[in-house]
Formats: C-alpha cells, sequence, structure tokens
C-alpha cells in the first residue's frame, strides 16, 4: 500500500513536472543606441520637495533681510536685558537710595531748565542785538544814500519838473540861471542838473562868451534843467510874480516847465577830500 501511494506520488509529480512547460532562457537585451536621452526617472512629490529645498538658494536680498532682522532682534535683546538690569537694581535698592536718586533727578532736571531759560534769553539777546545791528546797517547806508545825493557822487531819480530855457537873443546872463537855481532849492529841490553838470552846494556860476559855465564847465543855451523835488511846489515857485520865469521873458528868453513822475539825475560829481575838515565823534 505505501509502495503504491509512493508510486502515485512519484508519478504525480512527474507529471506536473511534465506539464510545466521548459524554461526559456531570454537572451541578453542589447542597447541600441539611437542618440536620444534616456528617459528621467519619475521623482515623488517628497522627493521633488526635498531637491526644491536642498542645497538652499539664498540671494542677496534675502541675506541683507536676514542680517537686518538679526540685527533687529539683537539689539532688542540686548534693550530688554540692559532694561531688566536697570529694574532689578532698583527694586533691589533700599528706600533711602531711591529717594536720594529721585532728589538728583530733581535736581539735574532743575539744572537743565535754568540751562534752557539762559540759552533762550542769550537767543533772544542775539536775535535784538543782530536786528537792531541791521537796522543801525540799514540807517548808515539810507544816510550815506542821502549825503551822496546832496553831494552829487551818486545818481538819483524821482519825481520833479524839467525846466528848458531857449535863448536865441544870447540874453540870459549867468546870475538868471543861478536866481532859477536858488528858487528850485528854496522849494524843496533835492537833486538839480544844467546841462550834463550835477548842481552842488558849493557850485558857481559865471558867464563866459555867449554862453555860461557852471564850475568851469562852459555850457550854451537851451538850458536844460532837470530837477528833482515835488512838482506842486517847483512850478509855482518859478511862476510866481517877478519871479525866474517872468525875468527870462523880459530878456526875450523862452521858459517851458514840464511836470514829471521820473526824473533821472545822472550827472556825477568825484569825491573831494576836505582840506581842512575832519568828522569828530563829539
Amino acid at each position: 500500500m505505501s509502495q503504491e501511494l509512493g508510486n502515485q506520488d512519484g508519478t504525480g509529480a512527474n507529471r506536473l513536472r511534465k506539464e510545466l512547460p521548459d524554461e526559456v532562457r531570454i537572451p541578453a537585451t542589447t542597447t541600441v543606441d539611437t542618440g536620444e536621452a534616456e528617459t528621467a526617472p519619475v521623482l515623488t512629490g517628497r522627493q521633488r520637495l526635498v531637491k526644491g529645498l536642498w542645497p538652499p538658494r539664498v540671494t542677496r536680498a534675502q541675506l541683507i533681510v536676514a542680517l537686518l532682522l538679526f540685527g533687529l532682534g539683537f539689539g532688542l535683546a540686548v534693550q530688554v536685558a540692559s532694561n531688566s538690569d536697570g529694574d532689578s537694581a532698583l527694586r533691589g535698592a533700599r528706600q533711602e537710595d531711591l529717594v536720594r536718586i529721585l532728589d538728583e533727578l530733581d535736581d539735574r532736571t532743575q539744572r537743565l531748565e535754568d540751562e534752557k531759560r539762559g540759552l533762550e534769553q542769550q537767543r533772544d539777546e542775539l536775535e535784538n542785538s543782530s536786528n537792531q545791528a541791521e537796522e543801525a546797517r540799514r540807517q548808515t547806508i539810507e544816510k550815506e544814500r542821502q549825503l551822496g545825493i546832496l553831494a552829487g557822487t551818486v545818481a538819483a531819480q524821482g519825481p520833479g519838473i524839467t525846466i528848458v530855457i531857449d535863448d536865441t537873443k544870447g540874453t540870459v546872463e549867468a546870475d538868471m540861471l543861478l536866481d532859477a537855481i536858488q528858487e528850485l532849492r528854496a522849494a524843496g529841490a533835492e537833486a538839480i542838473q544844467v546841462n550834463g553838470v550835477r548842481v552842488i552846494a558849493s557850485t558857481f556860476l559865471t558867464d563866459s562868451g555867449q554862453g555860461v559855465a557852471v564850475d568851469g564847465n562852459k555850457i550854451n543855451a537851451p538850458y536844460r534843467f532837470k530837477v528833482i523835488g515835488k512838482p506842486q511846489d517847483l512850478e509855482p515857485a518859478l511862476n510866481i510874480p517877478g519871479g525866474v520865469v517872468q525875468t527870462l521873458e523880459k530878456e526875450q528868453a523862452t521858459v517851458t516847465v514840464e511836470r514829471s513822475d521820473k526824473i533821472v539825475v545822472d550827472a556825477l560829481r568825484a569825491v573831494k577830500r576836505p582840506d581842512y575838515a575832519r568828522s569828530s565823534s563829539r
């Protein structure tokens, strides 16, 4: 019985072995170089994430921001530590020490306030002094300008009148023109110019042939006066009865007076240093 089973088993095994096909050897695949790149392996999501994060790519801007953040954090940490140390020191101080510290702070605050008020007072004094100096300088310049106009060393302009004396007969003499200048000065004339010659306090007129000489400068008719002053005062002063205009007309001269809002007196005199007079501080 056992032998039969053994024969049956052996026969069954042989039957199964015979039913299986023989192994077929697959020849090694020959790689054909087609000139094309091999297909890259497909990466998983985790692999792609790791590949994107490593190695890290840091730009210059990111590096600068990181350094700034580091510096800010470090500064805050130092400040907090300093405040903590100060608070700890004050918390550990005795009441007498705290009172002394407060008194010292009050004294220091008071000294600073006093110093502030003193500086503000000095500032105000300097401003006032500067304003006074500026005003004095302005007045000096204005006074110098006025004196220059009177001395004939600077040009002047303003309202006034123009006088033209036409002497076709040659009968107008120096004293007649001098009378006209005196009348104009008495009426408030501030600057006078005759035929390009500036009239000043020391001006003198003389007869010179068929004309007149002003401070040695010969001028001929027609005599043109440029006068700066108030026109409403200057013109009537010449037209009073028996005045300058009537006197010249008797000499058969023609006188024309014209008012103007702008008269320019630009004839200048050289600055002459006095021979004897000197300024006095008294």
